[in-house]
């Protein structure tokens, strides 16, 4: 029974993820004019970018719109596990 509670236990702390990010997404659209399919691309973009020079922690990386009455922000936050090393010795 406590291996069931311990599996039920994750999925539910999974979905909750899964809702906050969705809500989280539904806010910054009406905040920052921008549809969450945009802001999913937008991450994935950059994501695929910045992996060609460096290992990051996909799990961790959060990229949110900040905004106040005059400006929007783009922040990111995305954890760097490790730089890769030959992308700089074959730009040298």
């Amino acid at each position: 029974m406590d291996f069931f509670s311990k599996v039920m236990g994750k999925e539910a702390s999974l979905s909750k993820n899964v809702a906050k990010e969705r809500l989280r997404l539904v806010l910054v659209h009406d905040r920052a004019t921008i549809s969450p399919q945009l802001l999913d691309s937008l991450k994935e973009d950059l994501i695929q970018v910045i992996n060609g020079y460096m290992e990051i922690d996909r799990k961790g990386t959060e990229i949110t719109l900040n905004s106040d009455e005059k400006s929007v922000a783009l922040v990111a936050n995305i954890p760097v596990i490790k730089i890769k090393r030959g992308y700089e010795q074959s730009r040298a």
